[in-house]
Formats: C-alpha cells, sequence, structure tokens
C-alpha cells in the first residue's frame, strides 16, 4: 500500500486558510516532543502571524480514486488510527474493504489544506478545526466520528507534590502549548470553572511544546501544561523530578457539568460521504475496530505507533495509550458529546467555534 505525504505546495496553500482573526484554527500541538527535549530547546515552531485570508467558500469537487483517502496527525490524535494503518501496510483483508491509501501529518494545516482542495477524502483533526473548517468553507465537511477525548496533563517538575487539583494552581506560572486552539480554551475553562481567572490568578505563558518539556526538565519553571505523548515523554525522562499532577479530561469530569472534553473529530469532505456513504460506514466500522484494538492490546499497538512516527517511541506509546482518552463515538451519540463541547467552547470565546455555533448539518449520522 502506498503512503502519501502531501507537497510542500500544500503546507504553503495552507496559510491562506489558516484563520487569523480566528486563532483556533491554527495548529494544534502534535503531541511529539523533541528528541533533543532535555537539552536547550531550539528556537520556538509556533507560527507567526497569519494571513487573514479565508477559504473563499466550499471545498473542491474532486472525484475520488478507486479507494479512501485518509489522513492523520502524528501525536495524539493519530493514535487511535494506529491498526487501522498497519492493517492498510499489512493486512489488508483484516479491513471492511481494501483501498485505502493514507498520510501522517504534522500539523492541521496540512490537513485543512488537503481536505480543501479535494486531495484527502477522511481526516482526524483537531475538533476546533474541524467546526472552523465547516463554518469557512460554507459546510464543506462534515464531522463523521469523535476519537480522542482529552489529552491534555498538567505536571509539576522539580520532584514535588504540590499540584493535586485546578485550585492549587493559584498564584502559579503555568507554561502551556496550544495557544488559540483546543488546550488554550480548555485550561480557560477549568481555571474559569475553579474560580481563577488567568492574569489575576494564574499567569498562563504559552510556549512550543519541546520548549516547555526542556525548561521542565532542567528545573527552569515549575509547572507546564502538556498533550500526551509530550507529557508522557517529560515524565519518562525527568526520571521522578516531574509528575503528572492533573489529568485534564478528569477534571473536566469533575465538574459534572454534562459536557465532555473532545479533542479530535473525524471529519469527511461533504461530496465524498453523501456520495459514497458506503465507503464512510467502511471507514466507521475499521476506525472503530483500531481504537478498540489500541485500547485492548497496548503492547502490539504501541509498536505499531512507534513505527508508524506517531510517537517517537514504543515505551513513549506504550505510557501514553490510556492518558490519550481513546473513544469512538459516531451517530447521535457523537452528536450530543461534541455539541456539547462546541457549546462550552462559544461560551469562553466565540472565535473559538469561528464566531457561531455550527447548524445540524455539520453532523453525519447515516451511520
Amino acid at each position: 500500500m502506498r503512503h502519501m505525504k502531501l507537497p510542500a505546495l500544500l503546507l504553503a496553500l495552507s496559510l491562506l486558510f489558516t484563520l487569523a482573526a480566528c486563532r483556533p484554527a491554527a495548529e494544534e500541538p502534535s503531541g511529539v516532543p523533541s528528541e533533543a527535549a532535555s537539552e536547550p530547546a531550539p528556537p520556538s515552531q509556533e507560527p507567526g502571524p497569519q494571513p487573514t485570508q479565508e477559504p473563499s467558500g466550499g471545498i473542491t469537487d474532486v472525484e475520488p480514486g478507486p479507494g479512501t483517502r485518509i489522513a492523520v496527525l502524528s501525536g495524539p490524535t493519530g493514535v487511535g488510527a494506529a491498526r487501522l494503518l498497519d492493517n492498510i501496510d499489512n493486512n489488508p483483508a483484516a479491513l471492511h474493504r481494501s483501498g485505502y491509501s493514507y498520510t501522517i501529518a504534522s500539523d492541521n494545516s496540512e490537513l485543512v489544506a488537503g481536505l480543501t482542495k479535494g486531495e484527502i477524502d477522511i481526516a482526524t483533526v483537531a475538533s476546533n478545526v474541524a467546526v472552523n473548517l465547516y463554518n469557512k468553507t460554507d459546510g464543506g465537511v462534515k464531522i463523521i466520528a469523535v476519537g480522542t477525548l482529552g489529552v491534555l496533563h498538567i505536571l509539576e517538575g522539580g520532584g514535588t507534590a504540590n499540584i493535586n487539583s485546578m485550585a492549587d494552581l493559584a498564584g502559579k506560572t503555568v507554561y502551556a502549548a496550544g495557544q488559540g486552539a483546543n488546550p488554550e480554551y480548555v485550561l480557560r475553562y477549568l481555571l474559569q470553572e475553579n474560580g481563577l481567572e488567568v492574569g489575576k490568578d494564574v499567569e498562563v505563558v504559552f510556549a512550543d511544546a519541546s520548549e516547555i518539556s526542556a525548561k521542565l526538565l532542567s528545573g527552569e519553571i515549575e509547572c507546564a501544561m502538556l498533550p500526551v505523548p509530550a507529557a508522557t515523554a517529560a515524565i519518562m525522562k525527568g526520571e521522578g523530578k516531574v509528575r503528572q499532577a492533573i489529568d485534564l479530561t478528569e477534571a473536566w469530569d469533575g465538574l459534572k457539568s454534562g459536557s465532555q472534553l473532545i479533542m479530535t473529530a473525524v471529519v469527511a469532505r461533504t461530496e465524498f460521504a453523501e456520495t459514497y456513504s458506503d465507503l464512510v460506514s467502511h471507514f466507521l466500522a475499521d476506525y472503530k475496530d483500531s481504537i478498540d484494538f489500541v485500547n485492548n492490546n497496548q503492547d502490539a499497538a504501541a509498536e505499531m505507533i512507534a513505527r508508524l512516527g506517531i510517537t517517537p517511541s514504543a515505551a513513549i506509546a506504550r505510557q501514553a495509550i490510556p492518558q490519550c482518552h481513546l473513544a469512538f463515538l459516531s451517530g447521535m451519540d457523537m452528536v450530543a458529546a461534541i455539541s456539547d463541547y462546541y457549546s462550552v467552547l462559544w461560551s469562553i470565546d466565540p472565535a473559538a467555534v469561528g464566531g457561531s455555533l455550527p447548524d445540524d448539518g455539520i453532523y453525519y449520522v447515516n451511520n
């Protein structure tokens, strides 16, 4: 089976679709730490000021080839798809249909470009990217599933154990990855719901995940918010000096608000989903099987994840899998979960969802 890498042109083109006024469509941190995280950090790879031009409306209608072109992100967003991708390479007979091809991308902008040009049929993207893309392309994509709940963790360095709840962050400086995307909004919401105000009670400094990891490991900073597997790698490299203080998925659930923390959405081009509903159904069955396998066969899955380059090593993948909160939701279960999450994002900052809550046309419930 073939592996496709999106050309550099797509990455450049993707800048045209970056929502400068709506930063939520900016890249979600991949969660993959630098291999040299314990060394002085390289210059930040966070994007600079973005152009304001947005998609002009609609997604290019491109007749698909004989198979389904799927794409996932490296890092936590791609973890649940590892079994599916491994089967494409090594055991296509185990799939509900053959003819898949896949891409593993490094950030959401590549996937936005591929979807918009009609060169990707189905992709796993950050949930805030999905709603922004829908709102800015006249409904050019549909959310067909949820694959990952929360992947964010508060880490405490220095070998101490003073932070055990969101309330314990009062008076602290938290270094965080993911400005203008899901991580920022999740952190702001959880602080707010625990009576803490950013800039007054808690200082938040945004930086690249590899830079944060390096500073945490060196003892330069005390507290950080990172996604897995970057959080997992920092804990392992810290050798007892870095600990997981708060699982933000558990903190969210502890609010008992009725909403769920949803970090990943699986989207399909609307034209593809409406024309090839059978292929979407086959993909959903294979994706569900993949998530179930990863959750229930963590050692074997960790080897697949590392081989695919989704995490730097099998050891990191093995520790990260339980922290990814993988879950397969589709149909009305998916609608209930992610629509409530979008309502929370909108309450924090309407720009988080592209200025308005999406209509029901964003959801694909034909399975």
